[in-house]
Parts: C-alpha cells; structure tokens; sequence
C-alpha cells in the first residue's frame, strides 16, 4: 500500500544463493530512484534472520519510487517498487465516513480502505470531472484567443496565467472573467488573450453533493465486496443493490449502475474528459 508523505518506507528484501537457499552476502546495497530520476542510497542492515534485509528510506516527494537490491558473495538482485502518496491526497469520503459505510469498527483494514477510498474517487470523477477541490495545470497553444477553455469543471479560481514563452504576456487573475461551470475564462476588458499560455486554477466542488458522496459509498462498497469474493463463494456485492446489470462504457462491471444513476445531473457533457 502508499505510504504518506513523509513517513519511513521500510524496505525489506532477501538474499539467496544459486540453490534458492537464503544467504548471508559480503555486500549489500539497495538504491531508491525518486520520481524526479535522483538517486538514494540507504544504509541496509540484514536482519536477525540470515540472509533478509532491511533499510529504512524518509519519504519526500509523492509519487512512484524505484527500489534495486544488488547483493555480492553470492550474487543476487531483487528489484521493487513503492509509492507514496500526494500530500492531501484527494479522496471524497473520509476514512471514518468509509470504515462507517463499510461496518468496520477496528483499524486493521485502514490501509486497504484508503487505497479502495483513492480508487472510488477516481471513479466517480471519471463521470463529473473534480469532486474534490485540487490544483491543475495546463498549457493553451493558441496564439489569440478572445475565450480560453479550461479542462477541468467546475472552476474555482485561477490562480495564475503565465506565457509560456518569453517575452510573452502574463494576465493578473482579478483581470479575468470566469465560469466556473463551464472552464470559459476571457478578459473583463474584451481584449484577446494572446498566447500560448499556462494556466493554474483550482478546480473541483466545495460542497460535496449529497448524490455524490452517495454514489461514492455505493462504488466503495461494491469494489470492498467483491474484491473479498474469492474467500467467500462467489463474486460478493450481487444483490439488487449494488448490482451491475451491463458494462458502463469506459469502466466495464466496476461501477454499479445505481451509482451511475445518482451521478446523472452532475455527468460530464459527452466527449469530455
């Protein structure tokens, strides 16, 4: 599972010999590759069992990290990875809103929730665009544009508009005119935009609708069922609640077409991602 920015990642891997047998090594050393392609060298520490390693990596930057065990006398390898998460990472219920829908009562299962919780959000955005209110990115080519598009709605503000290129020209926000509901952002005077430009603007919904945090309990609890089918006899989540009776485009069986329904007065207008 993630690990939270700024936690301890401990790292464990095992040496062996040509047989398969675990084998203490003359050396050992482990090199983590962070998401920005830089390089860490841990200090690695075998464990009282022989031939099992561990070292311990601080987390900094959010994002997918390469991990490389490298063992001499006898020779062996061993690659991994892990990811950690973003700093607030967006999620639309909360661990105790889902560990509540879920009837669990105990932390043991925390982590697993989080990640179907990450999983759920994703889900629900793929049909409304941002719920949860983040920061986005992204680059206009137009040379002239009397209205910019954002790609992300609903708008809450844009935070910034710079040139991308040099000696272009950069627009303060309060100069701006936007609707939020539709990413339509223009000058209060009527002039054109002249680009290419980089937008910055938060997008997502301050107050979470209650037909949205609804759905997002439907899909958790369908994916929480029936990822746990296999131990108990059959596929888990079949009843008429949470039933899929057909694939939803994009999504196949993931997403209970009761959720969908809820989600319909704040679906994407077709052909928007």
């Amino acid at each position: 599972m993630p690990y939270d920015l700024g936690a301890t990642a401990r790292l464990t891997a095992e040496c062996r010999a040509p047989d398969g047998a675990l084998a203490t090594a003359d050396t050992a050393v482990v090199t983590v590759t962070l998401p920005d392609g830089t390089t860490l060298t841990p200090a690695v520490n075998e464990t009282p069992t022989a031939g099992r390693y561990q070292a311990d990596v601080p987390t900094t930057a959010p994002g997918r990290h390469t991990v490389r065990w490298v063992w001499t006398g006898p020779g062996w390898a061993y690659t991994d990875t892990f990811d950690v998460r973003d700093e607030a990472p967006p999620v639309i219920l909360s661990l105790a809103d889902a560990k509540e829908h879920l009837n669990l009562t105990d932390s043991s299962e925390d982590e697993e929730v989080r990640f179907w919780n990450g999983a759920t959000t994703r889900a629900v955005e793929t049909f409304t665009g941002p719920v949860v209110v983040r920061e986005f990115s992204e680059v206009h080519q137009q040379r002239t544009m009397h209205t910019l598009v954002l790609r992300r709605t609903p708008v809450v503000a844009v935070t910034a508009m710079q040139p991308v290129l040099a000696g272009g020209t950069a627009y303060d926000p309060a100069d701006l005119v936007v609707d939020g509901e539709t990413g339509l952002v223009r000058l209060a005077s009527g002039n054109a935009l002249r680009g290419p430009l980089r937008a910055d603007y938060r997008a997502g919904r301050p107050v979470i609708a209650e037909n949205i945090a609804g759905a997002a309990r439907i899909i958790l609890q369908h994916l929480w069922r029936t990822q746990r089918a296999s131990g108990r006899g059959g596929l888990a989540g079949g009843s008429s609640d949470y039933s899929v009776t057909e694939p939803i485009p994009g999504l196949g069986y993931a997403i209970p077409n009761r959720a969908v329904q809820l989600l319909e007065a704040d679906r994407l207008p077709p052909g928007v991602a």
